[in-house]
């Protein structure tokens, strides 16, 4: 086992193996994201090749979003059933393939398959339940800053490679623009299934922070599909578990399902290109690196709540004020700037208050959930956006909507009582 030969190696140099993880996850989550970002460049492609419209577009879209959200408490299910390098190597299978088989469409039917059925379940079994699952087996220290530094992959992955994207499909279409986010899930699935390990304990290794080693669970008995229902079930008698939903759904309304999606129609309307606007969106996802890696290290040290309060308030403020911009390049990378640092920091809070309520075994299963929510906010603003703008002609309202959302959400995450620190299991 591969796996095993590294992890002696690096312990004579006093490396701990859980960073190898950290590593392939981050690859896995960056390549996956990137994927799913991609449609925010081939909107416009769509409208000119096959004469689409928003509305037409937005259904698919709106489809691989819920799908995104939907398939993670199962993910999770799945993962303690089958195993983390099972499911991802399948999951990454599914995404290459719905991209390969689209780039060979003709009717809008297909464009629901591809992109919304096949990229939607595929990316949703590697969403943030992947680094939730990893950072929970490998990390009991420094699981925040874990859990940081992939939320930021996810976040960062959905924009980095916009520009290259743009770039391409404007000058060679858009089927040679999802060639470089394909060869990137193609070599993380290399990756995992040469160096991926389920828990520590199978190279004889304690999780990082503690000196003894935790045998391996058994694994989860039964449908998957039934375990993560059940978790629902007793998790919703919880206040913290519907603050959690509340909020993670204001959040996938106000990041990828709007601005992720309708930012670049939105500055083309304003008389910017798509490649500079492509630009700005990548370059909040180098902010949001930044800002979640932080938030990680913040929620290690402070109330989870009131992260959010601050995240969820700033996001707001930023969205009500965006319609009042003037669109220039250097007026919309300020909001680059601001916005992305505060992209999706909300992540590591939120697992962590999924920990402190839910436990160690049953956070990430809870987490699932909570991100099942932020899909389906994310769904309605997909979809919710392309017919405002086909409704109204313009953007603007429903930007402003999602910032009285994000306040909305930010005085939510003051109303459940903390946890002390030391309940985390």
């Amino acid at each position: 086992m591969l796996a095993a030969s590294l992890a002696q190696r690096l312990a004579q140099r006093g490396i701990f193996y859980g960073w190898v993880m950290v590593g392939l996850t981050f690859m896995i989550t960056l390549s996956t994201a990137s994927v799913m970002g991609l449609v925010g460049v081939l909107i416009l492609p769509f409208k000119a090749e096959y004469g689409w419209t928003a509305s037409q577009i937005g259904g698919p879209l709106s489809l691989r979003l819920a799908l995104f959200g939907l398939t993670a408490p199962f993910a999770a299910a799945f993962m303690a059933r089958y195993g983390v390098r099972r499911v991802v190597a399948g999951a990454l299978i599914l995404i290459v393939s719905g991209v390969a088989i689209a780039t060979q469409m003709t009717q809008l039917w297909q464009l629901w398959i591809t992109w919304g059925l096949m990229v939607g379940l595929g990316t949703g079994l590697t969403a943030l339940v992947l680094g939730a699952t990893v950072s929970g087996r490998w990390f009991t220290a420094r699981r925040g800053l874990v859990m940081g530094m992939l939320t930021a992959a996810n976040a960062t992955g959905q924009l980095l490679f916009l520009p290259l994207a743009a770039w391409l499909g404007t000058h060679y279409g858009w089927r040679m623009a999802v060639i470089p986010a394909t060869l990137a899930c193609c070599f993380a699935w290399a990756m995992m299934l040469l160096f991926g390990c389920e828990y520590p304990a199978d190279i004889g290794l304690a999780p990082y922070g503690e000196t003894a080693i935790r045998p391996r669970p058994a694994r989860i008995a039964g449908n998957p599909f039934a375990s993560s229902l059940k978790v629902l079930g007793e998790a919703s008698a919880s206040p913290t578990f519907w603050m959690l939903f509340f909020t993670f759904f204001v959040c996938g309304l106000s990041t990828n399902g709007l601005v992720q999606n309708h930012f670049i129609p939105l500055c083309h309307d304003m008389g910017l290109e798509e490649v500079a606007a492509a630009g700005v969106l990548a370059m909040m996802g180098a902010f949001d690196f930044v800002g979640t890696i932080g938030s990680g290290w913040l929620t290690d040290r402070f109330d989870s709540r009131k992260l959010l309060f601050v995240y969820y308030g700033l996001r707001g403020l930023s969205l009500i004020a965006l319609p009042h911009t003037d669109f220039s390049f250097f007026g919309l990378s300020i909001f680059a700037i601001f916005y992305g640092l505060d992209w999706i920091a909300t992540v590591p809070p939120t697992v962590r208050l999924a920990a402190q309520e839910f436990g160690r075994d049953k956070g990430p299963l809870v987490f699932g959930w909570a991100f099942a929510a932020h899909q389906l906010g994310a769904s309605v603003a997909a979809s919710a956006g392309a017919m405002i703008k086909d409704g109204s002609g313009s953007y603007f309202p429903a930007f402003t909507a999602a910032g009285i959302a994000c306040i909305l959400a930010a005085a939510a995450a003051l109303w459940v009582k903390a946890r002390p620190a030391h309940a985390i299991a």
